[in-house]
């Protein structure tokens, strides 16, 4: 079934270039509007990582395998310009200046590092280079007829009805659409002047990207490491397939700034995380670092994303909210969308648990 319904998504992040590819191929025509630059937040500085199955048993488990196994389809039909690669997943612990038993036939990890089990495979996990994912997916959806917009939403259209066909722009432009899908990630709390939305949310991370070559194999690792003063971090390290190494640690609850351009680090945060990868890996020690980085993952009350029409609102969907499985959820995100608003319904992944309407003091209750 094809459509050439003119759907305006606003926010060019990993959620709305996946939105914006799978209403494309059904034949409708998405207008992505993005005032920074699509994949310029944590859908181009996160972590990129997959899993499989580490959603079991909550309310997220049959997005997150649907969007696993999308994610394989997607980089086998448009030829993984973003580096799609499996992975062998550990956890593993570490305390700065006390060895462990370390780590036998890994050179790439300090002996004091401890792996503590294997928590993945190259059946249950892989990793994608966010930006690169987040803006071949956009490229594809142009490909197929989107249109992509720089600009900032400042309001919505109405028709008589009441009915949403559109949003203005700081410009002064409009541009009119059959619906609008509202998908900025934590600066989606902004579209809460024009719509009955639930809170969302801004929880800061920093990461910091190395040039490793080929010193580090396809692993991830999740690490716990006691600081000296006692305080216990929980990096995250993954090799990607262009030859980086992406690690993450040191979160705060920073304030959001209103412009996504004006994301910095915390004072001495990046120095923190610096200093433990030198110190839990050779391989980074003596690697350059090539980025520092710091961005907001959308976050709601409940912890479960914002995915399906905005209640009593017609023609208004929304889908932000996805915490740390933005990435992993993307594909399986953009296609249940796409169904929402061409048919009415889902067929691959139910929507009740992440239904905007599902909390009952949700902001525009006014």
């Amino acid at each position: 079934m094809s459509s050439e319904k003119r759907i305006v998504i606003c926010g060019g992040g990993a959620i709305g270039a996946a939105i914006a590819w799978f209403l494309s191929r059904r034949g409708a025509r998405p207008v992505v509007v993005e005032r920074h630059e699509v994949g310029g937040a944590a859908s181009g500085k996160s972590g990129g990582f997959l899993a499989l199955d580490w959603c079991r048993g909550s309310a997220l488990d049959r997005l997150a395998r649907r969007s696993f196994a999308l994610h394989a389809s997607l980089a086998e039909e448009l030829g993984n310009p973003w580096g799609y690669r499996r992975l062998t997943t550990f956890a593993g612990e570490a305390a700065e200046g006390r060895p462990a038993h370390g780590t036998r036939g890994r050179p790439w990890l300090s002996p004091g590092v401890t792996l503590t089990g294997q928590i993945g495979s190259t059946e249950t996990t892989a990793l994608v280079e966010p930006r690169a994912f987040t803006t071949g997916l956009m490229r594809a959806a142009e490909a197929n007829g989107a249109e992509l917009r720089h600009g900032t939403v400042t309001g919505l259209l109405k028709t008589t009805s009441g009915a949403i066909g559109g949003v203005t722009l700081g410009s002064g432009e409009t541009v009119e659409g059959d619906g609008v899908v509202v998908a900025m990630g934590p600066w989606s709390i902004l579209a809460s002047r024009w719509l009955p939305l639930p809170a969302v949310y801004g929880f800061k991370g920093h990461s910091l990207v190395f040039r490793t070559g080929d010193a580090v194999p396809a692993e991830a690792l999740f690490l716990e490491y006691e600081e000296a003063g006692g305080e216990t971090l929980t990096p995250e390290i993954f090799a990607r397939a262009d030859g980086t190494v992406w690690a993450c640690a040191v979160s705060s609850t920073a304030a959001l700034p209103v412009d996504p351009a004006d994301v910095a680090g915390d004072d001495g945060a990046h120095e923190r995380l610096e200093a433990l990868c030198r110190a839990v890996s050779p391989a980074l020690a003596a690697a350059p670092i090539v980025a520092r980085q710091a961005c907001f993952r959308p976050v709601t009350e409940d912890g479960l994303p914002l995915i399906g029409a905005v209640p009593g609102v017609a023609n208004a969907w929304v889908a932000t909210g996805h915490s740390v499985w933005g990435m992993l959820n993307a594909p399986a995100t953009g296609e249940a969308m796409a169904e929402l608003i061409l048919d009415g319904a889902t067929s691959h992944v139910p929507l009740r648990h992440f239904a905007p309407g599902r909390m009952q003091a949700f902001a525009g209750l006014r």
